[in-house]
């Protein structure tokens, strides 16, 4: 059996960890295992999930910007006690390349994985836009899941280098395709039948932008007080943005969910997806969001590999007026399985893709250590 080391940071509710999550679930577990080093131990919503599977969780010091010694000693003494891990898959970027060359020290395959566009604004963004510098030499593989995630990370002419491989960021069709009894009971036990039910998933974080979309929404329930904003997740801004909707007049009729596990039900008893990222890799959930056979409403920022069905509308953060009216525009749900699928979006087609690499990968460590 082949065990893969998925270096993921935490096991909370992500991108990162819904792809990878998705592929585990698909995966032959009886030739390819995972296992996951985190470095915020805390955060673990996924844990009990990945150890059902079959997967080991290890601890390794986040880095504090003055600890460097301290990482590359840890994780030196980590391989020197597994020599079982022949590849390492790291969708921590911000600080990989201080054990990368470790790992490859002991003989270890590594694949980087961009999943974003951007570090944000500010003195930690630069930190990690230096460090990062270094990873496209480093790696043996350059992973991305969308084009301009890629090019971000590595730069143009690495994406074109036979190490490049785009992962899309695929899902599990099945469990998200539209079922109209599935959407009567979601509504029926969120008590918003008969109600317009605008609604996003993502983490509360400033890239995500949800006092936009608070504003946006604003304007909405203005014009139809049967509105309901309905908000899956959690994280640092949860709190700010349920103060705005008290301000903005909106707070009982904005929901907030916290982190879930029901993500498809909660999907469908949605009518319209909004999302007004300032920035993203390839997110995830708008491909859930399509899959569940919703419209959406996204950044005009955001990757257009995800315009894989005629379901997305895109708009510039530049008007709230101009996303209420978008929202408030009657659409039909729709089943769009086949474009999904068609695009290369749909999980099996994407665990077969990395199932092939990661033994490639094993492979040629097996055979460079002899």
């Amino acid at each position: 059996m082949i065990r893969i080391l998925q270096m993921i940071g935490s096991l909370n509710v992500g991108g990162s960890q819904t792809m990878i999550l998705n592929i585990y679930r698909n995966i032959d577990r009886s030739r390819i295992q995972f296992d996951f080093v985190l470095d915020h131990p805390d955060e673990t919503y996924f844990a009990e999930d990945v150890k059902a599977l079959g997967a080991r969780i290890y601890t390794m010091p986040v880095f504090r910007g003055t600890n460097a010694g301290e990482i590359r000693r840890d994780w030196n003494n980590f391989f020197y006690t597994h020599p079982e891990y022949r590849v390492l898959h790291s969708h921590v970027r911000s600080y990989a390349s201080l054990y990368l060359p470790v790992a490859r020290q002991h003989g270890v395959k590594t694949i980087i994985h961009s999943h974003n566009t951007s570090n944000g604004s500010g003195m930690t963004a630069m930190v990690k836009n230096a460090l990062q510098r270094p990873l496209r030499d480093q790696a043996d593989i350059l992973m991305a899941c969308s084009t301009e995630a890629g090019e971000w990370l590595y730069g143009k002419k690495a994406c074109q280098s036979d190490r490049f491989v785009f992962l899309p960021n695929a899902v599990d069709t099945r469990r998200f395709r539209p079922d109209e009894q599935r959407r009567r009971a979601a509504r029926r036990e969120l008590g918003l039948d008969g109600r317009l039910v605008i609604g996003h998933v993502g983490r509360f974080n400033e890239q995500k932008n949800h006092g936009f979309l608070l504003e946006a929404f604003k304007l909405v329930h203005d014009r139809n007080p049967r509105a309901a904003l309905l908000l899956v997740g959690e994280g640092p801004l949860q709190l700010e943005m349920a103060q705005k909707a008290v301000d903005l007049g909106i707070a009982e009729d904005v929901i907030m969910t916290g982190n879930r596990n029901d993500v498809p039900e909660l999907l469908a008893a949605m009518d319209v997806f909004a999302f007004p990222s300032l920035f993203e890799g390839l997110p995830v959930t708008l491909i859930e969001a399509q899959a569940a056979g919703l419209p959406c409403v996204i950044s005009d920022a955001i990757t257009r590999d995800v315009d894989i069905s005629p379901l997305i509308e895109r708009l510039p953060i530049d008007s709230a007026e101009a996303w209420a009216d978008a929202l408030l525009e009657k659409r039909e749900h729709r089943d769009v399985t086949r474009d999904i699928v068609r695009a290369g979006f749909d999980v099996q087609a994407s665990t077969q893709r990395i199932s092939e690499l990661y033994t490639r990968l094993d492979r040629q460590a097996r055979e460079d250590a002899r």
